[in-house]
């Protein structure tokens, strides 16, 4: 039996041959590209959170300097504080919208950890669910994402907005 997975918005990625040069840094190409394209959802003074267009779960966001920082030790003082801080933020915006019953927060740092983009480090902010590891993933390998990241894009940015704006600047120690 043949598996059929219906992915019609992967089409213009694998058209395009990527986000840029093959040599390119996927995220530094991303954070010249427009929000919507890019699937980002807050520009920051020093990173900028975005989508996973291959998500482990939905509304599974990455936060990333626009700076090119192998990792947490390379990246500025300022950095570090504004990865965490929008860490923060995509909890509770994650919470609000989409109410899971636990998150993940993880940095993979190198190709043996895990990194997609190797060189350009990013903290993942994952919601899970109870059960979210269902048949689909376990017999089939695959899966499911129940929400076209546009809309994703569209339902987050305004609450970005909104709550980023809430929260006081602070100054570094």
């Amino acid at each position: 039996m043949t598996e059929v997975l219906f992915t019609p918005w992967r089409l213009a990625y694998l058209t395009s041959g990527g986000a840029g040069p093959k040599d390119a840094c996927l995220f530094c190409v991303l954070a010249q590209e427009s929000d919507a394209d890019a699937l980002i959802v807050h520009r920051a003074r020093f990173t900028y959170v975005l989508l996973n267009r291959y998500p482990y779960s939905n509304a599974h966001l990455m936060i990333t300097p626009y700076a090119h920082r192998a990792g947490l030790f390379d990246m500025t003082a300022e950095e570090r504080y504004e990865v965490m801080e929008l860490g923060a933020l995509s909890e509770e915006i994650l919470r609000s919208e989409y109410q899971p019953h636990g998150l993940n927060l993880g940095l993979n740092l190198g190709k043996s950890a895990g990194a997609g983009v190797v060189g350009h480090a990013h903290l993942h902010v994952v919601p899970r669910w109870d059960g979210d590891t269902n048949f689909m993933m376990v017999i089939g390998g695959t899966r499911t994402v129940p929400e076209d990241l546009g809309m994703t894009r569209n339902r987050l940015a305004p609450r970005f907005r909104e709550l980023s704006q809430k929260v006081p600047e602070r100054e570094l120690a």
